[in-house]
């Protein structure tokens, strides 16, 4: 009988033990009373990104396009020659559905012209943040780092947002040290939806010997290009070499953010690679991708 009476006492402290645990509504204690299933503090498991694999980058370019930017390609003496300028040499990649590249040089009597093609493919590492968030704050930094000049001074300087434009450089900026001024129109016009920031009637602006840029073919944020899209341009020289010009396009899609550098490197000293041109190259290229993407 006293065994029987040792057992009730324990199981009788440790009920009041797990009371005292558990608290009470009364005594100010947190109490549990959601069901398991109830979403309380847990959070969604967000969005994967659009995209799960990336495309061969040499492949993304066809050749005609590829004639278009590097004409040299067509001077090559034989066809061997050619058919290694058209494939591209892709870039190293650890893992061919998050990153890929490829490249391409091409030199002729005029000059020498390079085109890069990168896709990166971005995946967010926290189940909270979607694909594409991830991508959005990437794609930022990237746009960030182009430094790109503020709308308000091509509002000020041509009295028209230069990224919405539709009317050619007719009324040149006045704060442009540019000296070309042409609306011929002479380059094709773009097959780009963001074809609109680089009017075809505005003149080239590059042609000058200090290598200035209209405010129209300044650096820029671009409209209807993947879910959002830059275009950077940069002039440099090396001392008394000709000056190399870099159009830069970036945009993103989804979780895919795109990257084409061209590049162009005039053979005679005081050349200046034209700017109108090779952005309209440029933006036909990304406008090509974009499209391939949303197949």
């Amino acid at each position: 009988m006293q065994r029987k009476a040792y057992v009730s006492g324990v199981a009788a402290l440790l009920a009041a033990l797990l009371s005292g645990c558990t608290g009470s509504s009364d005594s100010g204690g947190t109490t549990d009373d959601s069901n398991p299933g109830d979403s309380g503090t847990a959070t969604a498991a967000a969005e994967p990104g659009r995209y799960r694999t990336l495309p061969d980058p040499c492949d993304t370019v066809g050749e005609e396009t590829l004639d278009s930017l590097l004409p040299g390609v067509r001077e090559l003496p034989d066809e061997e020659q050619r058919e290694e300028a058209y494939e591209g040499t892709p870039t190293l990649t650890f893992d061919t559905d998050r990153k890929v590249g490829c490249r391409w040089k091409v030199e002729s009597t005029d000059a020498t012209d390079h085109l890069f093609v990168d896709f990166e493919r971005v995946v967010a590492y926290d189940g909270a943040v979607s694909d594409d968030s991830e991508a959005q704050e990437l794609f930022a930094t990237q746009q960030e780092a182009a430094d790109l000049p503020e709308p308000t001074s091509s509002e000020t300087v041509s009295g028209v947002d230069a990224s919405t434009s539709t009317t050619g450089a007719s009324d040149s900026p006045s704060s442009s040290p540019s000296t070309s001024t042409s609306a011929s129109g002479s380059g094709p016009a773009s097959a780009s939806p963001s074809a609109s920031a680089s009017p075809s009637g505005s003149g080239s602006g590059s042609g000058s010997a200090d290598g200035t840029t209209p405010a129209e073919l300044q650096p820029r944020v671009l409209e209807d290009l993947g879910d959002e899209a830059f275009l950077d341009d940069e002039l440099s020289s090396s001392g008394s070499t000709a000056q190399q010009r870099t159009v830069t396009v970036v945009f993103r899609t989804s979780n895919v953010i795109v990257r084409i550098e061209y590049e162009e490197q005039p053979t005679t000293v005081g050349t200046v690679p034209d700017s109108e041109e090779m952005q309209d190259r440029a933006q036909k290229l990304a406008a090509q991708l974009a499209d391939a993407l949303a197949e």
